[in-house]
C-alpha cells in the first residue's frame, strides 16, 4: 500500500474508531508481522500521525528531536473575558529561539497594559481588536485590526490589546525568545500594586486616595465595555505631542502574494515591506497536492503555526538522520537553521500555515533545486546518477510551492 493511500486509510479508520483494531490486525496474519501493534493504542492521536506510526522508509532509525507539539496539549489560563495558552522551550525542548502564545479575547476584554523583555509579532487569526502603543518618542499609536492583519511591537515599548464588537478576537503571537512565558509579563497591575503608595503619589502628582481601589493582583486579561470609536482614541492618546509616524501593524492581505504559483501561494513580510519589525515572516498557502518545495533557512531557525488543512513534513538532519511528521491546525512545528524540509499538503483543502524566523529582519531560504540547476550539470548528474534530460527539467529558479505553473 503505498504512502499516501496508507495514510489517508489510517485516517478514516481513525475516524470510524477502529485503528486499534486495525493495529491488531494489520501483518498479523502475513509474513511481515513487524507491521503489527497488538498493543493498548489511543486511534484519535494515531490516526492524526501515520508517519509516526508506520514511518516512511525514507526515515532514519537514529533519534531526531521531536518537532512537533499541538497547541491542544498547552494549558490555558482562563479569566473573565478569554484566556491564554503557550508553547515554549518547555513544551517544545527544540524551539530554543521562539516561543508562541496563542490568546482568545471577548468583545470589550482587554489584554492589559504592559511589556515585554522580548520582541511581540502578531497576527490575527479570528474577529477585531484595538491596540495601542506609545513609541521611544512617547508619541502613540492606536489602530484597529482584523483577520491576516499582523502587528510588532519592540521589546519595551508599552501596549494593549482589546477585543471589538461583534465576538472579539483570537490571535497569535510570537516572541523572539524560545524560554519567554507570557506570565512573565511587566504588567500596569503588577508594577502598581508593588510600589508604596506615597511614591505614586509624588509621581503622578495626586492624592494618595486616588490610588485605593488600585488592584491589588495582576488582571492579565480583564472584562470591561466596547470602546468607542477607534478617531476618538487616537485623537485622545494623541495629545499635545501628536501621533506617532510608527506604524506597528501591518495589512497582510492588502499585499499581492511575493510568490504564486499554480499549486498555492507566498506572502513573505520583514523589514524591507513592514519596517518596524524584527521578525520576518511568509504566510504561506498550499493547494491539495501541492508542496512547499524542499528548502532550508541560512539565517534562522524556523517556527511554524499551521492554521488550516493537514500536511506531513521530513526534516533532513546532520549525522544522516531524517524524521517525517504529521501537522493538522492549531499545530506547532520547529525546524532548526539549515536543516533540509518540505512541507506537503495531505489534505484535501488548502494547507495554510506561517513561517516564523526570530531576530532576522529579512526573509532568506534556498531552494534544493535551484541549487542544483545552477550546479554544473556533470556534477549533478555524477552525485545523482541522472541524465541530462532529468537534469534539465530541473525548475532553474526554485519553485516555492510545486508543482510550478
Amino acid at each position: 500500500m503505498s504512502i499516501l493511500t496508507r495514510r489517508n486509510f489510517l485516517g478514516s479508520v481513525a475516524a470510524a474508531g477502529g485503528l486499534a483494531a486495525l493495529q491488531k490486525v494489520v501483518g498479523a496474519e502475513g509474513p511481515n508481522r513487524s507491521r503489527s501493534d497488538p498493543g493498548p493504542a489511543n486511534p484519535t492521536l494515531d490516526g492524526q500521525n501515520p508517519d509516526s506510526i508506520w514511518p516512511p522508509n525514507t526515515d532514519s532509525k537514529s533519534l531526531v528531536q521531536n518537532f512537533k507539539y499541538p497547541f491542544s496539549f498547552a494549558n490555558k489560563r482562563t479569566y473573565e473575558g478569554g484566556w491564554s495558552r503557550e508553547v515554549t522551550v518547555r513544551e517544545l525542548p527544540v524551539s530554543k529561539t521562539l516561543a508562541g502564545v496563542n490568546m482568545r479575547l471577548t468583545a470589550g476584554a482587554f489584554r492589559e497594559l504592559h511589556w515585554h523583555t522580548a520582541g511581540e509579532w502578531a497576527i490575527m487569526l479570528y474577529g477585531n481588536a484595538r491596540i495601542t502603543a506609545i513609541d521611544l518618542d512617547g508619541k502613540s499609536f492606536v489602530a484597529d485590526v482584523g483577520k491576516d492583519d499582523l502587528w510588532f511591537f519592540p521589546s519595551g515599548i508599552p501596549h494593549s490589546i482589546q477585543g471589538l464588537n461583534p465576538d472579539g478576537c483570537e490571535f497569535m503571537l510570537v516572541f523572539d525568545d524560545g524560554n519567554f512565558s507570557e506570565s512573565e509579563t511587566v504588567l500596569l497591575s503588577d508594577a502598581m500594586a508593588h510600589l508604596p503608595p506615597e511614591v505614586l503619589a509624588k509621581n503622578f502628582a495626586v492624592n494618595q486616595e486616588a490610588f485605593k481601589n488600585v488592584p491589588k493582583q495582576e488582571l492579565f486579561i480583564f472584562q470591561a465595555d466596547v470602546p468607542g470609536s477607534v478617531e476618538a482614541d487616537q485623537k485622545a492618546a494623541a495629545g499635545t505631542r501628536g501621533r506617532s509616524p510608527q506604524n506597528f501593524a501591518f495589512r497582510t492581505m492588502q499585499m499581492p502574494p511575493t510568490l504564486k504559483t499554480k499549486s498555492g501561494e507566498v506572502r513573505i513580510v520583514d523589514s524591507s515591506n513592514f519596517k518596524v519589525s524584527t521578525t520576518a515572516m511568509a504566510l504561506v498557502t498550499v493547494h491539495p497536492g501541492g508542496l512547499r518545495e524542499l528548502h532550508w533557512h541560512p539565517n534562522a531557525d524556523e517556527w511554524q503555526f499551521y492554521i488550516s488543512g493537514k500536511g506531513r513534513q521530513t526534516v533532513v538532519d546532520t549525522g544522516n538522520k531524517a524524521r517525517t511528521m504529521d501537522f493538522q491546525e492549531g499545530d506547532v512545528g520547529y525546524v532548526q537553521k539549515t536543516l533540509l524540509h518540505y512541507i506537503e499538503n495531505t489534505g484535501d483543502t488548502d494547507l495554510v500555515f506561517l513561517e516564523m524566523f526570530g531576530k532576522v529582519n529579512r526573509f532568506q531560504d534556498l531552494s534544493f533545486s535551484e541549487w542544483l540547476a545552477h550546479t554544473p550539470p556533470e556534477a549533478v548528474m555524477a552525485h545523482l546518477r541522472i541524465d541530462k534530460a532529468t537534469y534539465d527539467a530541473i525548475p532553474k529558479n526554485g519553485g516555492v510551492v510545486m508543482p510550478l505553473a
